[in-house]
């Protein structure tokens, strides 16, 4: 069987991207269960090889079918943006943004062909990306257009759980706006909607019979209206109605305090938070350096680090790659299930 390649997009070239993931690739090469490819200029991916002094040989590559050549070897996809004039390491350059943007392009189109079984996508400096001319908000919404999708889910993966074998996946209700409009935001419907969006992916993504919960929003769970009233008014009414379809069980809403606990103790394979911060404290302080990021709802796969370019450290050879090498283990793991999240989410 040959190994499913991987599309490995470096993110912005003068960030830590590349430094990652060179080290990831160069530790994986040679494993028959993936073939990973960077994807950026070929003299972006060997100055990070200079930084780290890895010793491997960098091979550039056109076709994606290229079988890998081994250990010690990793493939680049030459982009041809940038060529051998780098920018200065950890400074805002709008080539450095129309490279990253480029390897996205380059990545999707090529998921989207069925070239590779996924992407797994660095960090990308968003200042440089506007400076290339590009009006993306971030790498969410460039995938979606580049896919023709235009409701895309995150979720979090978190593998070093407490349980063997056992991953938690963490879904947003709400993501990106403040507080009081994520409250604002929540109603029976909407929340009925990402229940039944939560458990669809975790069936796409391997979980045969899921078990979620939905995260209350208030303290305790809201004491019966005490400390505030949306899990009498929208959680619990939303709940019911999914548990009355008969379609599946979800539980909840349960305390935040204590649910994504019993999700890392092997209770729930899935939780629903209702905002932003309530999933990624949770996870991030449990394991920062295992909770990755996969954009759901896309007809390809992409798993991605949850973290910044990192400037400061950038080019110094001293950046954790623990997020990439998660990211790209956790890709390797749903690359059997692509062509079920190819047919379910394709724009028909």
């Amino acid at each position: 069987m040959t190994a499913p390649a991987l599309a490995v997009t470096v993110g912005d070239p003068v960030g830590i991207g590349p430094e990652i993931t060179a080290t990831v690739l160069a530790e994986f090469a040679g494993r028959d269960d993936q073939h990973g490819i960077a994807v950026a200029d070929l003299a972006v991916m060997r100055r990070a090889v200079d930084v780290l002094g890895l010793d491997v040989e960098l091979r550039a590559i056109s076709d994606w079918s290229t079988p890998s050549a081994g250990e010690g070897v990793i493939d680049v996809f030459d982009i041809g943006v940038l060529d051998d004039d780098l920018p200065e390491w950890g400074v805002v350059d709008a080539r450095a943004g129309r490279a990253s943007v480029a390897a996205i392009e380059i990545a999707t189109e090529a998921a989207m062909a069925q070239q590779v079984a996924g992407i797994v996508t660095g960090p990308i400096n968003k200042e440089a990306v506007w400076k290339s001319g590009s009006q993306h908000l971030g790498h969410t919404e460039m995938l979606g257009e580049l896919t023709g999708v235009t409701k895309q889910d995150t979720m979090f993966v978190v593998e070093n759980t407490k349980v063997p074998d056992h991953k938690l996946q963490i879904f947003f209700a709400t993501r990106h706006m403040s507080l009081r409009k994520a409250i604002d935001a929540l109603t029976v419907e909407t929340q009925i909607d990402s229940i039944e969006r939560a458990h669809r992916a975790l069936q796409l993504y391997g979980v045969s019979s899921p078990r979620l919960a939905v995260a209350a929003l208030n303290p305790h769970g809201g004491e019966n209206g005490a400390f505030g009233d949306e899990e009498i008014e929208i959680l619990r009414p939303a709940v019911e109605k999914v548990n009355a379809s008969g379609a599946f069980e979800v539980a909840g809403p349960i305390p935040a305090d204590s649910v994504f606990h019993q999700g890392l103790t092997g209770r729930f394979d899935g939780i629903l938070s209702q905002y932003h911060d309530q999933g990624h404290i949770a996870s991030k302080t449990f394991d920062f350096d295992g909770t990755i990021s996969v954009t759901v709802g896309l007809p390809i796969l992409r798993t991605s680090v949850d973290h910044g370019t990192a400037f400061d450290i950038a080019g110094q050879g001293i950046a954790d790659a623990g997020t990439m090498r998660s990211a790209y283990r956790a890709a390797i793991g749903y690359a059997p299930f692509v062509d079920g999240i190819r047919a379910e989410y394709l724009p028909k």
